[in-house]
């Protein structure tokens, strides 16, 4: 019997391995980005058509590479980053294993013009499936362009499994952020089908923040600084009012590597115990300098996950700093022993003489009236006529109870208005007993069904406002609001672009005010993007959901009467009145049979 067991070629060898490290269009622009910070780039310019299938390139100017350098780059483990084993173990440098040309070369046609400052002219690459198919000297700027086109062009496969060109770019833009914040003293540009998303100039961290979300989260920030002998924690966190129910806000640095962390994010979220709900995530930017020694990067394909020596000193080390930076800024009570309350007090001038307070004294006063003192003294004390005969107040009091006729119980039952209990249920008397309503769910369902059939007929009232407001947000967001603004106008918001991820406010659903308009539109937007994981939930659906989540009346709020009385009618007034959209009740209730098992009758 022959032997089955055979080496696999060079090219299924390398598209097996860009498998594990090109997952889709964003993994490129990682791995390039990457080999750009490396280089020393000082700016760098991502390009993507047709969110990357089409064309990713990557341009900086960086070092650069020698003509040799660029022939072997698109081997397997080519690197200049490591030389011998004890290097894995020392390595700052964003890559290091010399898999990432050699996988996207594999997968794509790439176009690779390199030079360096000192060469008069630089080399130009075409490679097709791992080949070289053109080699030639050629004149460009200082640095490297890597143009990525075709990707997966002889996987078909993998193109087919790659999600909507949305879902796509937000991947791009998650991973143009990463790398971004990594390092604010680069210059970074992003341009998507010859339309600029982000210009991002070199500056501070908190300055990379505010460009990358925009300025609304300039007070949103709160520094985290501390350093011991086993790690250096910086950057910022987001204030607990602005925690959201979506993941995206939450970066994780060691060493300037991005990574994804779960035990490290549970020290964060349990910093902000007591401050935010427990479905609630704070937003957070934090950076951990590290002795390389002390960690293991060589974890996972993306390197996306580390391995520390001392993960829970580490652990500890990052909850207290963010508990400290909480107190400090005075966001969590912390009692400060440190300050002590001071007084401006004048200093006495040379010479200058002191003036005693000049007090008159009435020496006459008398606060107490003599004449009435002792009437008072003896006013309520028991006289003859009104003693009480201590005997009578052991004697059993007559009562005289009338037990109401049945249909006489029932209508002053039906007479009884709603009441509220603690500011979330409200309680009235039916017939057979009471009935308790979450106000907060019932309120999601009314809204919800509102909304739904608002979209569907696109009636919904717009409240235009007489002054306009303008809000910048993220570039995500403002692609998802100018993806739905059909859908959002009939809601009842009048939106428009405004400039570059500026969006004017000029009216918004009745429900609503102006003066809320931006948180409203981001509640809502997070809610969409919370919801947006249901397989099940269409987008008009979730729309509706969100709204009304939004808009809903809240646990803890009071209602007279009347808004009581309101909710209940529209309630019942609703196509599926007993549950909110999300599947949660909105009504219980109980019998009088019931209550009268309770109490053993």
């Amino acid at each position: 019997m022959s032997d089955i067991i055979k080496i696999l070629s060079e090219k299924v060898a390398n598209q097996i391995a860009a498998g594990e490290v090109i997952q889709r269009p964003s993994s490129a622009i990682k791995e390039l980005l990457e080999n750009a910070v490396d280089a020393g780039s000082t700016y760098i310019q991502v390009i993507v058509k047709d969110v990357g299938k089409t064309l990713l390139q990557i341009i900086d100017n960086g070092c650069g590479m020698s003509a040799n350098d660029a022939n072997i780059c698109i081997e397997r483990h080519a690197t200049s980053k490591i030389q011998k084993t004890d290097d894995l173990f020392n390595i700052r440098t964003m890559g290091f294993r010399g898999e990432a040309l050699a996988s996207i070369a594999a997968i794509a046609h790439v176009a690779i013009k390199t030079k360096r400052k000192e060469d008069d002219l630089g080399t130009l690459i075409n490679i097709e499936g791992s080949k070289i198919i053109e080699k030639e000297p050629c004149g460009c700027s200082d640095g490297t362009s890597v143009a990525v086109k075709n990707l997966f062009y002889n996987v078909p496969a993998r193109r087919n499994f790659l999600k909507s060109n949305p879902v796509e770019m937000r991947h791009v833009i998650d991973e143009f952020q990463r790398i971004a914040l990594a390092y604010p003293h680069i210059k970074f540009s992003l341009i998507s089908n010859d339309a600029e998303l982000f210009q991002l100039k070199e500056g501070t961290l908190r300055q990379r923040i505010v460009a990358v979300f925009g300025r609304n989260y300039n007070q949103r920030l709160v520094p985290v600084a501390e350093e011991t002998s086993l790690v250096k924690i910086s950057g910022f966190i987001g204030k607990p009012e602005y925690a959201k129910k979506t993941r995206g806000e939450q970066f994780f640095f060691v060493n300037k590597r991005f990574i994804k962390n779960g035990y490290l994010h549970h020290a964060v979220q349990n910093a902000f115990q007591d401050l935010i709900h427990n479905d609630c995530h704070p937003s957070y930017f934090l950076f951990l300098d590290s002795d390389p020694r002390s960690i293991d990067i060589n974890i996972h394909p993306t390197k996306t996950e580390i391995k520390f020596d001392n993960d829970r000193s580490i652990y500890a080390m990052l909850h207290a700093a963010i508990k400290q930076s909480l107190g400090k800024y005075n966001i969590a009570p912390m009692l400060d022993f440190d300050k002590e309350p001071s007084f401006d007090i004048p200093p006495l001038s040379p010479g200058a003489s002191i003036k005693i307070p000049d007090v008159k004294l009435d020496t006459t006063y008398n606060p107490f009236d003599v004449n009435q003192s002792s009437s008072l003294l003896h006013k309520g004390m028991p006289t003859e006529k009104n003693k009480v005969n201590w005997q009578d107040l052991y004697k059993p009091e007559k009562v005289t109870q009338r037990i109401p006729e049945p249909d006489v119980l029932i209508t002053t039952m039906e007479e009884k208005k709603p009441s509220q209990l603690h500011n979330r249920f409200i309680i009235s008397q039916i017939k057979s007993g009471i009935i308790v309503i979450d106000q907060h769910n019932a309120s999601e369902r009314i809204l919800y069904e509102k909304y739904l059939s608002s979209l569907e007929k696109n009636n919904q009232s717009i409240q235009k406002q007489l002054f306009s407001k303008t809000i910048e947000m993220p570039p995500s967001d403002f692609d998802l609001i100018m993806e739905m603004q059909d859908e959002i106008t009939s809601l009842g918001f009048d939106v428009r672009e405004f400039g570059k991820n500026t969006l004017v406010i000029e009216g918004v659903p009745s429900d609503a005010s102006i003066e809320e308009a931006e948180e409203l539109l981001e509640k809502v937007l997070e809610q969409f993007k919370l919801n947006i994981t249901d397989i099940r939930v269409e987008k008009r659906d979730n729309l509706a959901r969100s709204l009304a989540k939004s808009l809903s009346i809240k646990p803890g709020v009071p209602l007279e009467k009347k808004e009581m009385t309101a909710l209940i009618d529209e309630l019942f007034a609703c196509d599926m009145p007993y549950y909110s959209p999300n599947g949660y009740p909105t009504i219980t209730t109980m019998s009088i049979e019931d209550l009268n098992k309770k109490f053993g009758r």
